[in-house]
């Protein structure tokens, strides 16, 4: 994790992997009919999709429900309750209590069935590591809609159709499925940058700003590497103070604070998962001895390398529990 062999090629597949994103499809329904089902404010990133019909989807505080239509994609980060409806004036029922006990992963309303239905609504949600989450979810838009009607939905219309395949209990569904809805959620990152959204000012807002590219694959290539500010605004064939100030305003920080940074998360990784010593670890990211490398961890981290480690693996060694997700 601490060199370019063994990453990932571009600096938002190092976020993606380094925040440990996992998208997980959870279900669905199929409905007809008139109906409403009342879904309780998501405590994850939740995303879910209109494989086939339409209906409205009405936000908690919002005044004007959003009409989804065949082959949309709704990206939810803010914790809010939601309905979909056929008819926003419907009294809707409980989500929890129309999916308790079921069987089937796609629930039956109004008596449909999958084939027959009018409308085929699967949905899931994303996890991220509770110590990386923050380089996503801190930066995301509260809400993200990608129209089946764009030209970026193109992809995602084949992944959803994939997803509503691998419902049928295939060899290796469950493996494909997860990939599916990785695969869905970067779908939805590019259709949103497409479509000229932008993310608050933070990595995520860096990693996929086309100015910053030469300097944060440079920075994220070689981690370890005393970059100098004029190296870095020179790949960008920009001034110092053209590239600083720029920098600041995408990502939050100047440079030399990123790359600080972005050491300290290879160093999170390689304490959680590796066994490496201290000062080879020190080495691999730039400073010149152990103590320094202890002293930069602590300032930013806010513990010691020793410190973090042995937390760290207490609570992997305790496990995550997994909250209930009903779409």
């Amino acid at each position: 994790m601490l060199n370019r062999s063994s990453m990932v090629n571009d600096p938002l597949s190092d976020i993606l992997k380094l925040a440990d994103v996992q998208s997980l499809m959870s279900g669905g329904f199929a409905a007809s009919g008139d109906w409403a089902i009342r879904f309780p404010a998501p405590d994850k990133i939740k995303f879910f999709a209109a494989v086939r019909g339409e209906c409205w989807l009405q936000l908690d505080d919002e005044a004007t429900p959003i009409r989804m239509a065949s082959g949309d994609v709704v990206l939810l980060s803010a914790q809010r309750s939601f309905v979909l409806a056929s008819n926003i004036e419907s009294t809707p029922v409980e989500a929890h209590a129309l999916f308790a006990g079921r069987i089937d992963p796609i629930v039956s309303v109004g008596g449909a069935t999958r084939a027959d239905a009018e409308v085929l609504q699967i949905g899931g949600h994303v996890r991220l590591h509770p110590d990386y989450g923050a380089l996503l979810a801190d930066v995301l838009p509260p809400f993200i809609h990608v129209q089946g009607s764009a030209p970026e939905a193109h992809a995602l219309r084949w992944i959803l159709d994939q997803l509503v395949r691998e419902r049928d209990d295939l060899p290796g569904s469950g493996l494909a499925t997860m990939q599916l809805g990785y695969l869905l959620f970067i779908q939805v990152l590019r259709a949103h940058l497409a479509a000229g959204g932008s993310w608050r000012a933070g990595w995520l807002r860096a990693a996929t700003d086309a100015r910053l590219a030469p300097a944060l694959r440079l920075i994220h290539g070689e981690p370890g590497r005393a970059w100098r500010l004029d190296q870095l605004a020179k790949a960008c064939a920009m001034s110092r103070t053209s590239f600083a100030l720029h920098f600041k305003a995408v990502a939050g920080e100047a440079p030399l604070s990123y790359l600080a940074r972005w050491r300290m998360r290879l160093a999170e990784h390689a304490l959680r998962h590796g066994d490496a010593p201290l000062a080879t670890l020190a080495e691999t990211l730039g400073y010149a001895s152990e103590s320094a490398f202890s002293h930069a961890f602590k300032r930013i981290v806010g513990l010691s390398p020793r410190h973090y480690s042995a937390t760290a693996r207490a609570a992997n060694d305790a496990g995550d529990a997994a909250s209930e997700d009903v779409l």
